[in-house]
């Protein structure tokens, strides 16, 4: 700050992540777009919430607001696996430390900023406010929590992508409150009353019914209180629909949720990001490095991402159990190619750079530059994926613009190879669009993201084997696998080469019984796979499997749905994974036996059942077995 002439900072940000000044890490991404825009910006990465609090007062109060962005992913989910037990490493900190951020940073951040400078708004974005803004199941806390900013107590809250309401944020602060003069300051008190006269898009706040912008008018969606949702947890299920149906519309309304003596209004989100608003967040002048602090540590996720190429935001696939389409929403934002072969050239001169692109993708890899053909039916639609339960006619699914990128970087100096290490999703591959050049594009998509884009190993996501179960995961049927397996094969036949198909697996989603388990165990074992790439369901704040799971009803039908809860009825879930190991062979075998399922001995272990047994029926609606 003295080198620049700074007697103080506009924006100081807060970040529980390493700081890497890179595209994919949120906290570079606000700070270099409030950068460009002309306001002066500090981060503070992995600030000492211990003792006197040292690392939040060092910069002084910054001349506009507090911003605390924890980080690219939920502290929770970061740091605990599905059974609650730590992770191994902490993804995004030096050599994968776990001492060096909260759990909750969001919130004790927050509460240390507002104990030190009272009077300084602070503000919050991120995926961990974005995820929690109203009413969320936590599943670390196993109880319903309201919005983070009741209990962080912070002015404002931004959710989803940050880029356009926070330069909006500080052009209104400069503008209206502060009139354009640098040495003013804003106070806490006279920014909430600015909002509350100038309600930003995107944005959350916490107000009294009469503070609320225009009132309570007839268009807002008035949700189930928090305290109503505590009460009849059917209710928190039906309050979810709408969230997410207003969070994938293209003219969404305003919704408000009373808690206490206030109400959480959730102001709508901007439209999509046009490809040169997308373009100027990409090509603004990252180093794509870590902090020089850092020398000499090793940063998990910045290691992954080191050569990769983001090529679009956003994903249409509204998977039941993913948080993608609630934070950056479902409609694709593609960079143009001018602004990702720049991107690519800038890797090419890194030193370290050998010649091999690590992944070309995005939240899933084959959706770049598509969209809806007829805008208008987008507007007036509600679906929350346009791919399930089947894809959408108004769907423009071609893949050309997709090989043209692929073809464009491949002939770029210094390239040798890139590959494609985000999830395909194959039922695009396979759609019939009743268009023939689309369909050719399709196959030739597949066959050259097969024979000249795989490093080896092919990341694809059937999720699960039972179609029940795919249906409340709003995945494709898993004949689809099959055929795409087909094709896989036959085009490493072909092409003499000796790639691998790596399939996920979710156990223990809603609607999922341990029968499930074991014909998914026997499936996969008949199509010569030895599962490595498996999770057990994680409920994480704002998916719809998170309120199926922690309420007993689908937020759409408010149809009962079973979920293996304790962790033993997880465990035996899951130990269907591991058939081929040996120690997990004994109780594999007694478990089907006690199911009534001999005959799937057999076929996990090649022998006959000793005493077959007659199959028991499904589990009834809401997974109750029938008497």
């Amino acid at each position: 700050m003295e080198q620049r002439g700074w007697s103080e900072a506009d924006v100081v940000l807060f970040s529980a992540d390493a700081y890497v000044d890179h595209p994919s890490f949120g906290a570079a991404v606000i700070g270099r777009v409030l950068e460009d825009a002309g306001w002066r910006v500090a981060i503070v990465p992995q600030p000492d919430w211990h003792g006197d609090f040292r690392d939040f007062r060092k910069l002084g109060r910054p001349r506009l607001f507090f911003g605390v962005a924890p980080g690219c992913m939920d502290s929770m989910v970061n740091k605990y696996t599905a059974n609650k037990r730590l992770r191994s490493e902490d993804a995004y900190s030096p050599d994968g430390r776990h001492d060096l951020r909260p759990e909750y940073p969001t919130v004790v951040y927050t509460q240390i900023l507002k104990q030190l400078f009272p009077d300084v708004p602070v503000v919050l974005g991120g995926i961990e406010a974005s995820m929690r803004r109203l009413t969320h199941y936590d599943y670390w806390q196993n109880r319903l929590r309201r919005s983070i900013l009741c209990d962080s107590g912070a002015d404002l809250l931004i959710y989803g992508m940050g880029e356009l309401p926070v330069t909006d944020l500080c052009r209104l602060l400069d503008h209206k409150l502060l009139h354009g003069r640098d040495e003013a300051r804003v106070d806490a008190a006279d920014f909430r009353q600015l909002l509350r006269k100038y309600p930003l898009r995107q944005t959350v706040t916490l107000e009294r019914e009469a503070d609320i912008h225009g009132g309570i008018g007839p268009t807002d969606i008035v949700l189930h209180s928090h305290e109503a949702a505590l009460a009849d947890p059917k209710l928190h299920a039906a309050n979810f629909r709408h969230i997410e149906e207003e969070s994938n519309r293209l003219e969404p309304q305003r919704i408000l949720q009373a808690v206490g003596d206030k109400y959480a209004v959730v102001n709508p989100p901007y439209p999509p990001m046009t490809t040169a608003q997308i373009d100027h967040s990409f090509d603004l002048p990252y180093t794509r490095l870590p902090h020089p602090k850092y020398k000499g540590k090793r940063i998990p996720a910045f290691e992954m991402i080191r050569f990769s190429v983001n090529l679009h935001r956003g994903c249409f696939g509204g998977c039941a159990f993913c948080t993608i389409s609630a934070h950056q929403g479902k409609f694709i934002m593609s960079r143009s190619k001018e602004s990702i072969l720049r991107e690519v050239k800038a890797i090419t001169e890194m030193p370290d750079f050998k010649g091999y692109l690590s992944d070309l993708g995005g939240p899933s890899a084959n959706m770049y530059r598509m969209h809806g053909r007829d805008a208008e039916r987008c507007c007036r639609c509600r679906r929350p994926s346009c791919i399930h339960p089947a894809v959408c006619p108004n769907l423009d699914t071609d893949h050309r613009p997709l090989l043209d990128v692929y073809r464009a970087v491949d002939a770029l100096p210094g390239i040798k190879k890139s590959f494609v290490g985000s999830g395909v999703r194959y039922d695009l591959l396979l759609h019939d669009s009743g268009d023939k050049a689309l369909n050719d594009a399709a196959r030739r998509y597949t066959q050259e993201l097969i024979t000249r884009h795989v490093s080896g190993r092919l990341k694809v996501a059937p999720e699960h084997t039972s179609d029940a179960v795919l249906r409340l995961m709003r995945k494709p049927s898993f004949a689809l696998f099959y055929d795409f397996k087909r094709i896989f094969d036959r085009v490493n036949r072909d092409a003499g080469l000796h790639q691998q198909l790596i399939p996920y697996f979710i156990s223990s989603h809603p609607g999922c019984t341990e029968e499930d388990m074991a014909e998914l165990a026997v499936l996969t074992r008949e199509l010569d796979f030895r599962l490595e790439q498996v999770q057990d369901f994680t409920p994480t704040p704002m998916t719809v499997s998170t309120e199926m799971w922690y309420t007993g009803y689908h937020p759409y039908t408010l149809e009962p749905v079973f979920s293996a809860r304790t962790p033993a009825e997880k465990l035996r879930q899951r130990m269907f994974f591991f058939w081929y190991k040996p120690e997990e062979r004994a109780r594999i075998t007694a478990e089907l036996r006690r199911m009534g399922r001999p005959d799937l001995v057999a076929r996990l272990y090649g022998h006959a059942p000793a005493s077959p047994k007659p199959r028991p029926p499904r589990p009834a609606k809401g997974g109750r077995r029938r008497s």
